[in-house]
């Protein structure tokens, strides 16, 4: 099927194009009686404004673009993102926006996709997710002028408007708590090692492991994939000082780690306590249900959108960043004190 055009509109409307780009525009020029005929007509045949021919007019796209660096398949099995992007679209749409949204294969190419999309006229506005430190991707949107939020830390968000939450706090309890059943060896299975967040996580459970004097403390990266996950479980399991506890940094990879346990014939929480970020439903319907962070990542999603909504149509004349609330500890049957050998 052939895209209905405006040519097709003033062939049935039998009026001149300029006549239909007058009225589909509000323009002065026809009467209301033609104008409202040929918006009829328009909505009759499915005709859309074309985006480049918007960006011209200086018309506004209603629609936000995210990018995201990761392969797309984990896009699929990956709850945290899932349902960010709910709580996006579910703000967006609310307002009558759309989400343009695209996997991309590296740091370098979201730049790319962005640029193309404002030069388009294809979107009002972007979220950036995945900071790394001095962040190149900052720069290019400041110079760019595209109005933009960042799912991140502000320390760098450079002048673009943060969303965030501390991370530190969450870190802090789930330590403390694991300290308190005893366990006195606890891993970290951490994400990504470029990206702030994960940075932050790390500095903040070395600190509270040093001020409770737990000595052995593990962290190992991994790319958040179910099988990195497993592969880093088994070598801290196969290690002499093998830990008593794991935190990790998403529920796939401790929904694997939990099946890397009993594969090597431990019990969870009896051999091994596991925690995992994020808590999806996921978390809950693995058996035993795992101790998680638990945050509501649909709204989080959409704090984020609410923000850049308020950027792109100018409500305030300076939008403050916003701190959502920080992770809080939710035990379930995945923890216990460790075993009294440990």
């Amino acid at each position: 099927m052939k895209r209905p055009t405006i040519a097709d509109i003033a062939r049935r409307a039998g009026v001149s194009k300029v006549a239909v780009s007058y009225a589909l525009n509000d323009r002065p020029g026809v009467s209301e009686a033609k104008r409202a005929a040929i918006k009829a007509i328009a909505e009759e045949i499915g005709w859309r404004p074309n985006s480049a021919a918007r960006a011209l007019n200086g018309a506004q796209a209603h629609t936000v673009g995210l990018t995201v660096c990761r392969p797309a398949r984990i896009l699929g099995v990956e709850p945290f993102f899932m349902e960010l992007i709910s709580g996006i679209e579910t703000e967006l749409s609310a307002h009558s926006y759309a989400l343009m949204l695209q996997v991309v294969a590296d740091p370098g190419q979201e730049m790319e996709v962005y640029r193309r999309w404002w030069g388009e006229g294809r979107v009002d506005g972007a979220i950036l997710v995945d900071l790394r430190f001095s962040d190149p991707r900052i720069t290019e949107l400041e110079e760019l002028g595209l109005p933009a939020v960042v799912v991140g830390h502000p320390s760098e968000a450079g002048s673009l408007v943060p969303v965030w939450s501390d991370d530190t706090l969450a870190v802090r309890e789930t330590v403390q708590y694991l300290a308190a059943l005893g366990h006195r060896r606890i891993a970290r299975v951490a994400g990504l090692p470029e990206l702030v967040h994960t940075v932050l996580r790390d500095q903040a459970f070395t600190a509270v492991c040093g001020e409770l004097g737990l000595a052995a403390h593990t962290i190992m990266h991994t790319d958040y994939t179910g099988e990195e996950g497993a592969r880093a479980t088994r070598r801290l399991l196969s290690s002499l000082e093998r830990p008593t506890a794991i935190v990790y940094d998403n529920d796939i990879m401790a929904v694997a780690g939990l099946s890397v346990a009993q594969e090597m014939r431990l019990e969870v929480p009896a051999d091994l306590s596991v925690v995992a970020w994020d808590d999806s439903p996921l978390s809950q319907v693995v058996r035993p249900a795992l101790t998680a962070l638990t945050r509501d990542i649909p709204a989080y999603g959409a704090h984020a959108a609410r923000t850049l909504l308020s950027l792109i149509t100018g409500e305030e004349e300076r939008i403050p960043g916003f701190e959502d609330q920080a992770a809080r500890l939710v035990p379930r049957g995945s923890t216990a004190p460790p075993p009294a050998a440990g």
